[in-house]
């Protein structure tokens, strides 16, 4: 619809000085860090399951018998009784994620004219290239393999594998290996944890065409070749690893470039090109290296580039798990709150996208993270509850799933909302795809299963109390962290139960509906804001950066403008109130999404505008966690497309809503491709004059249709395209 149109990739003009401003790639199991320095490149190699051993008790803390008491002391008024409901131990964290090591290419010293590096979103391949060589890199989804390429005409370089990043721990067993081969080189490093028979140890193959290759140990040195490439992966294990099979595993993938290449980029673009955003910016600006264009908030081209940067970068993340804190990246091994899957607001806001922005290979890997760790799930129902079924932990490191990160001031074993709150993606991806994945129905029965046995409790109206209660990471201003009720586990309990009965019709369903009916219903407070406690006497604190309350408005359905107008009302007022607290790059988003549901585009702009303004991008356009680019975290570069999509389009299995909450200072564009919860795709097209809409569905279905003209019913039929055309708003 413009001139030229929106930029799949970044580039800048220098090297990246620090490792959070190289570029990046990933493949959801491998990452890698392109640092594209033309005198000494680097490239920092990552996977998911590098996480360092740290002498922490995984077990969860077996507190089921002290229950009853507990809740006795919680119901009498007791507002601190949950403050010894521990098993002693001090608060400990999950294991580490860190990076595995550097791949270190130097070369003579020399001039460098015309340098560039850039990353092309749509193929996953950083290059970088100055007078007279090229260097390329990617990590295959196709093959698992980290593969880079320089090329040139007499090449010279010094080849090695190098353990020293920031914050290597002291202790760590290396050991290097170096041989000659047919193709060049095996280079190896094995990096044993202290006190631990754990190590990591990366391979990787270096087949070098022309020219010569010697042994410079712990690398090599290759004179006068016309191209060189390295295969690399990386392995974390027990004892050692068979470093020749590894070789031998290397040597057997495609030989050449173009066609490793070739196989990744079939499964990547697909998957990239499946949604894309056009804001109608200025084309000089499109053209801007990413940290000029940083330097403009309020440019379209810098929002348009930012939502092509998240979705490449969270399905670059997406793999064997979804996202971690950073992403599949660090650069050092002190990783900030362990590099953890933070699961109580982060991991949901990261993978917010993943239904409408049609990247099921995100909810892919959300649902493998899940159903690996159910049975760590049961362990935590029975241990802290006594109870059957599934309750699911706060921080988990990939490897346990066990609630043991829990302290005084974050009770993060008491939070019971966990097991809804992870699933409802692989819901929402059930209804975008008109499927039932048996795997979601048996765990939701599991999360029913679990509130059968713990919601026993009644308060003086008969009505059920969710007991303990506790919203992530708040307390009431006149009680403890541990208490009543919280809204958060309300709406948990009853969506659990209600969908658990969709997917299990008969006397189970029948059995959840009447205990979900028996659960009390928010409560609106004084300042007419709904309650983050529904118990009565319960008093807000309304400066924080979780929005844990306003699960019923997103991402659930529970609270709309259209269903339950006072709610909505009350959830507005509630998001007045709410300051920023620490102004954490996810609170600000958070806000975002749910104003974006209760139509409020001018708090969408706000929101946006503070994380926009706050200077939270790197060079590589991967974010913060805080402003002035504080602390290398995903939370803001992966959750900005779901903002963006639900402030255009949102949809429910029985309606769509266009438009909702769209900011005046984008006053045209175009999003395509995006996807509905009742199963059809939908490109929008809008200017100040009006919009158009083609909606593709998959299935032949009536939805509500809402616009700020209006609603009307609409009749969709499988495989017959029906446009609107919208009037002015």
């Amino acid at each position: 619809m413009t001139a030229s149109a929106p930029v799949h990739g970044t580039w800048e003009p220098h090297p990246a000085g620090r490792w959070e401003d190289a570029f990046l790639t990933g493949n959801g199991h491998h990452g890698a860090l392109v640092f594209g320095d033309p005198n000494a490149e680097r490239v920092i190699v990552t996977h998911h399951t590098l996480v360092r051993p740290n002498g922490r008790d995984p077990r969860p803390p077996q507190l089921a018998d002290e229950l009853p008491a507990l809740q006795d002391r919680l119901l009498a008024g007791d507002a601190t009784a949950a403050e010894s409901f521990t098993d002693g131990r001090p608060l400990q964290w999950v294991q580490p994620f860190h990076p595995a090591f550097q791949v270190r290419l130097r070369r003579p010293s020399g001039g460098c004219r015309d340098y560039r590096r850039d990353v092309d979103f749509t193929t996953g391949v950083v290059r970088a290239a100055c007078a007279g060589w090229t260097s390329s890199a990617c990590v295959s989804r196709a093959d698992d393999v980290i593969v880079q390429q320089v090329t040139g005409p007499g090449l010279t370089l010094d080849i090695d594998l190098d353990h020293r990043l920031p914050g290597t721990p002291a202790g760590l067993g290396i050991g290097h290996g170096a041989v000659l081969t047919p193709e060049g080189a095996l280079l190896s490093l094995r990096a044993r944890y202290p006190d631990s028979d754990l190590a990591c140890t990366g391979v990787t193959l270096v087949a070098v065409t022309g020219g010569t290759t010697t042994l410079v140990p712990p690398g090599v040195h290759i004179e006068g070749a016309r191209s060189v490439l390295l295969l690399t992966r990386v392995h974390r294990h027990t004892g050692e690893l068979n470093v020749i099979a590894e070789g031998r595993a290397l040597r057997d993938l495609p030989p050449e470039y173009d066609e490793l290449l070739d196989r990744h980029v079939a499964l990547h673009r697909t998957a990239y090109e499946r949604v894309t955003l056009d804001l109608a910016a200025d084309p000089a600006e499109r053209a801007l290296p990413g940290s000029e264009l940083l330097h403009r908030p309020r440019s379209a081209a810098l929002l348009e580039r930012l939502f092509a940067a998240g979705r490449y970068h969270l399905l670059s993340a997406s793999g064997l798990f979804p996202p971690r804190l950073t992403g599949l990246w660090t650069g050092d091994w002190n990783t900030a709150w362990s590099g953890a899957f933070t699961t109580n607001a982060n991991l949901n806001l990261q993978t917010a996208s993943a239904a409408a922005a049609a990247l099921p290979e995100v909810t892919e890997a959300h649902a493998a993270l899940i159903h690996r760790q159910l049975p760590h799930w049961r362990d935590n129902a029975g241990a802290v509850f006594g109870a059957r079924g599934v309750v699911a932990p706060t921080h988990t490191d990939g490897e346990s799933g066990h609630s043991y990160h829990f302290a005084r001031e974050y009770p993060h074993h008491l939070w019971t909302a966990g097991a809804d709150w992870l699933l409802k993606p692989l819901v929402d991806h059930d209804e975008t795809h008109g499927t039932r994945d048996p795997r979601t129905a048996a765990a939701l029965a599991e999360v029913a299963l679990f509130y059968e046995d713990f919601l026993t409790r009644e308060d003086e109206h008969g009505q059920l109390v969710v007991v303990p209660s506790y919203s992530p990471e708040n307390r009431p201003a006149n009680a403890s962290w541990g208490t009543l009720n919280a809204a958060m586990d309300l709406s948990a309990a009853r969506h659990a139960l209600r969908t658990a009965a969709s997917y299990h019709p008969g006397p189970d369903a029948d059995r959840w509906h009447a205990l979900a009916d028996r659960l009390p219903p928010h409560r609106i407070n004084a300042d007419g804001a709904l309650a983050e406690w529904a118990w009565p006497g319960l008093e807000d604190s309304y400066d924080h950066r979780h929005l844990s309350h306003l699960y019923g408005v997103w991402p659930l359905d529970e609270i709309t403008p259209y269903d339950s107008p006072e709610l909505a009302t009350a959830a507005h007022r509630a998001l007045e109130l709410r300051g920023a607290e620490n102004d954490s790059a996810h609170g600000h988003l958070h806000h975002a999404l749910i104003a974006a549901r209760l139509r409020d585009g001018d708090r969408v702009a706000h929101a946006l505008g503070q994380v926009l303004d706050g200077d939270f991008f790197h060079a590589s356009l991967m974010s913060a966690h805080y402003p002035k680019r504080d602390v290398y975290n995903a939370d803001a570069a992966h959750t900005l497309p779901a903002v963006l999509i639900e402030m255009l389009v949102q949809s429910t299995p029985d309606r769509l809503v266009l438009l909702p909450a769209l900011p005046a200072a984008y006053p045209s564009g175009a999003l395509r491709g995006v996807r509905t919860r009742f199963g059809a795709e939908i490109d929008l097209t809008w200017t100040r004059d009006g919009a158009a809409a083609v909606i593709r569905p998959g299935r032949t279905h009536r939805v509500e249709l809402r616009t700020s003209t209006g609603t009307e019913s609409l009749h969709l039929v499988a495989g017959e395209d029906h446009v609107l055309t919208l009037r002015a708003w």
